[in-house]
């Protein structure tokens, strides 16, 4: 929905949509309360909610999502009748508070703000002091006697609707104003007389003609109905789209409008505006924690355009209110049980509430505040479980800064979200989003972000602004995504046009390095040594809570001895996946894997095998080691043979440089082994390789590769046992489609390993199983359990092959096209797709369980350390997942919740 012409502002007004008898878009306040969120959006339900229960809040009403979502439907005409019930609202608002929006005396103004389902903060549009005229400014500085506070409220208006509503560049606006003030040799805006501003709004209007050709509009209700409009737009607009993927928000829940009386904080040094927490965000710490701003209105404090001062010191200047407000504080987080976000306007030594929500806060502020809650009485475990989002578990286990090598800082500025990162500067989020998302690690250096910059801090490593402040726009986003941030640092001087940051002598461009401390607000100049993060008590206990519920297993992916002792550190339950082919890419590997590959007889061949036998032998018994009493699931060899030789036309270009270059630059049988090595690429090349001579394929062709691999196996796990562990070995037969691979496979792993037991004079204990990532294999899994101890799903391999989509190529070409468009609801990569491929593991699981009741079943893709899709599998009854290290916490979380949200009473 476009909101920049005038032909949509008229088709607002449009009546081709129907709507189901008794039907209605607006609400009162008085109407409402918190139950009534998925209508009103989470601001008009908590806004309602706090009138509900007493709070001072100002009058108003609310357009619902229904009635955006109707107007989405309709390509941007509104339903039928919208228009006359608003209408209808703002007279009875009018009737209630005395006044009559825009008229020359006593003039009603007011705010329209977005207010989505879900909290989206900053991402949707917002218009203050709706109403205002040359005759409402008349008006409004007769009533208050004082005109700078009416024509400083004028041109916050003509600013923000000509930005909004009619798609002026915000820089234009600021540009006029820096001139502006430069000229009058002041440096802040509240220096500016009356004068200086009624000038301002000439100017500003001006702006707008020469942007839009045709000048803003005066007629209060054509400036609502547009507003209006505005704000449906904006559920739409490219940040609030990124915001919604980045945070798994579906795009089709629409933001209802609220319409309320302004209150301001824009009227001397009475008057204030401000953002609090009932708790720390950043370190769930039970302490007040906001900022406000005098002579302000609240978009001053979100936006970051001057630097606010901390919450406790507002006591000095209005100790009355500043009780009042933390009085409040405690009644909104008791009402809620949680921690409250909230937006607060003070009018001439009146304190107002504009807006509730439930905090966003880091991870380890997430933990801390469940666990206190806890303690506190307030809520149970159950409830604490339900209100840590898994995902952001991962923000806790990313490096800090070594403390004991930390050199002298560059700058500093506010603490804004915690955690430590390092990269190359960019001064645009378009720049960092492009370098961002091919693997670069950047710094995202702003004079202070804007909703529009969101993709560019989701890219960051971490950011870094001049001005703003801990409820700045960045602050807020960058503690939502885990981004380490370093707000309002105003030693920094930003030239954006030569991409140039400031400090003192100090002058950095694009080319430079910088470290940014979120958790101690300083800036370092280059790449500063990083260590791990520790585990916190909040975290033990927490997690400690979810694994008392969970019934999903939680295992790691690993394929390293280091990898797996983090993992159990995190609190894996053993491998679920070792891919024994990642062991053969080392350096000092690769060539005796070559040389097994190339070998002209199977005496050369088992001569390499040979070579690589005790160096796996080393690499299982690490892992066996780290995970001693605990599983561990080897995956036999799978890729095909020629992913461990040169790339075919990296080796034919090779090959033809030899040729031009002659004898005499090659050195002797350099060309004939170049050659050798490309007919060996040649034969072995598949045209899809995906599907070819891989997995159980290449084992039972060169068997050997697979004796050699269990040899390796059972000799570590004698070793590790040897030394009093106790290894738990699972063998596991990788892309098996027919029982019978598996049954010839099974054979030579079980000779074998008799083979090593009888020379040792030993027993052990061991499994093989298979990985079921073929949707014939989940479909014959009754034939296929009559060889197999374990199924463990591979559902990377079965989601290719049963969408018949290949990962690689697709996530850069349609698959992301399809997204856009709504063709897919998910990237079935990232979330398992339930009707599909989640049916096969249904099935699969039923059939191999009806041949083999007791058989276990795991999941060993990357879906296994997805939420989404543990929240699927827990209900298709597999026994555990297995994913990266550090998203072992994240699955035992989410395999809580599943169980809490998918069995009655969480049992």
């Amino acid at each position: 929905m476009t909101t920049h012409t005038n032909s949509r502002a008229a088709s607002a007004t449009g009546n081709t949509s129907a709507r189901a008898p008794g039907a209605r878009f607006v609400y009162d306040l008085s109407e409402g309360d918190a139950g009534m969120r998925a209508l009103l959006g989470g601001k008009g339900a908590g806004v309602a909610e706090m009138r509900r229960i007493g709070l001072p809040v100002p009058d108003g009403f609310t357009v619902t999502t229904a009635a955006c979502v109707a107007a989405m439907e309709d390509g941007g005409t509104w339903p039928d009748g919208l228009w006359d019930e608003i209408r209808m609202h703002l007279a009875n608002l009018e009737r209630r508070t005395g006044r009559t929006l825009g008229a020359a005396e006593r003039p009603l103004l007011v705010s329209v703000r977005s207010g989505a389902v879900v909290s989206m903060p900053g991402m949707m549009d917002t218009v203050l002091n709706l109403g205002m005229s040359d005759q409402a400014a008349r008006g409004l500085a007769a009533e208050s006697d004082d005109p700078r506070f009416a024509w400083d409220t004028y041109r916050r208006f003509v600013q923000m609707y000509g930005t909004v509503v009619e798609g002026v560049p915000g820089q234009a606006f600021e540009d006029e104003l820096a001139a502006l003030k430069e000229r009058r040799g002041v440096r802040r805006d509240a220096e500016l007389t009356a004068d200086d501003l009624q000038e301002l709004v000439t100017t500003f209007r001006g702006v707008v003609r020469r942007n839009t050709g045709r000048d803003l509009p005066t007629e209060p209700h054509e400036q609502l109905r547009r507003a209006v409009d505005a704000v449906f737009g904006s559920w739409n607009s490219p940040r609030a789209r990124v915001y919604r993927e980045l945070n798994d928000i579906p795009d089709d829940l629409g933001t209802a409008v609220n319409v309320m009386q302004m209150v301001f904080g824009n009227k001397g040094d009475t008057s204030a505006t401000g953002v609090c927490f009932t708790r720390n965000p950043a370190t769930g710490a039970r302490e007040r924690y906001g900022e406000f701003l005098l002579d302000a209105q609240g978009e001053d404090v979100v936006a970051g355009i001057r630097t606010p001062l901390r919450l406790p010191q507002l006591e000095q200047v209005l100790p009355g209110v500043y009780t009042q407000l933390l009085d409040t504080m405690d009644r909104l987080e008791q009402h809620y049980q949680d921690m409250q976000d909230i937006e607060f306007t003070i009018d001439d030594g009146t304190l107002y509430l504009l807006q509730v929500r439930t905090g966003k806060r880091t991870a380890a502020a997430a933990l801390k505040v469940a666990r206190d809650l806890v303690a506190e009485g307030a809520i149970d475990r159950r409830t604490a479980l339900r209100r840590i989002d898994p995902a952001q578990l991962d923000q806790l286990l990313h490096p800090t800064l070594d403390p004991d090598r930390v050199p002298t800082p560059l700058t500093h500025g506010l603490n804004a979200s915690p955690g430590a990162a390092v990269g190359t500067l960019v001064f645009d989020a378009d720049t960092a989003a492009e370098r961002g998302g091919v693997g670069e690690h950047v710094v995202l250096v702003r004079w202070e972000t804007t909703p529009d910059d969101i993709h560019g801090v989701a890219a960051a490593q971490g950011v870094l602004t001049a001005h703003g402040g801990m409820t700045s726009h960045a602050a807020v986003v960058a503690r939502g995504m885990g981004k380490p941030c370093v707000a309002g640092a105003g030693e920094l001087r930003i030239d954006a046009a030569a991409r140039t940051l400031t400090v003192g002598d100090t002058v950095l461009t694009e080319a430079d390095t910088v470290t940014v401390d979120g958790t101690t607000g300083y800036v370092y100049r280059g790449a500063l040594p990083l260590v791990p993060p520790q585990i916190t008590e909040d975290f033990s206990t927490v997690l400690g809570w979810a694994d008392d519920v969970r019934r999903l297993g939680v295992r790691a992916n690993a394929d390293t001895g280091a990898d797996a002792a983090r993992a159990r550190e995190l609190g894996a339950e053993g491998v679920g996946l070792c891919r024994t082919e990642h062991m053969f890419l080392a350096a000092d590997r690769l060539p005796v894997v070559r040389r097994m590959i190339l070998a002209d007889d199977a005496a050369e061949r088992q001569a390499a095998l040979d070579e690589l036998l005790p160096v796996q032998q080393a690499d299982f018994e690490e892992i066996f080691t780290a995970m001693t009493g605990l599983p561990v699931a080897v995956r036999l060899i799978d890729p095909p043979l020629h992913e461990f030789l040169p790339d075919l036309v990296e080796q034919s270009l090779l090959v033809q440089r030899l040729e031009t270059d002659g004898a005499a630059d090659v050195a002797p049988g350099e060309l004939d082994q170049a050659r050798t090595l490309l007919a060996h690429v040649r034969r072995l090349s598949e045209a899809n390789p995906m599907l070819g001579t891989r997995g159980v394929r290449l084992s039972l062709l060169h068997p050997e590769i697979g004796v050699m691999q269990t040899r390796a196996i059972i000799r570590a796990a004698l070793a590790v046992r040897g030394r009093g562990l106790d290894p738990r070995v699972e063998i596991m037969v990788p892309l098996v489609g027919y029982a019978e691979e598996l049954r010839r496979m099974r054979q030579i792993v079980v000779a074998t390993a008799g083979e090593e037991l009888a020379a040792g004079a030993a027993d052990l204990d061991y499994r093989v199983g298979t990985m079921i990532e073929l949707p014939r294999a989940a479909l014959t899994a009754d034939e296929i359990a009559e060889h197999a101890d374990f199924f463990s799903f591979g559902t990377n391999d079965l989601t290719q092959t049963t969408v018949g989509i290949s990962r690689d190529d697709a996530e850069g070409s349609f698959l992301a096209a399809y997204l856009e468009a709504g063709v897919v609801r998910t990237n079935p990569f990232a979330s398992l797709d339930a009707d599909g491929v989640g049916e096969l593991v249904r099935i699969g699981v039923e059939r191999g369980l009806r041949t083999r009741p007791g058989l276990e079943t795991g999941v060993c893709g990357e879906h296994g350390g997805d939420p989404a899709s543990i929240a699927l599998l827990d209900g298709l009854g597999v026994d555990y997942v297995s994913c990266s290290p550090y998203r072992v916490p994240v699955a035992r979380l989410a395999a809580a919740q599943a169980r809490l949200d998918g069995v009655p009473g969480g049992e």
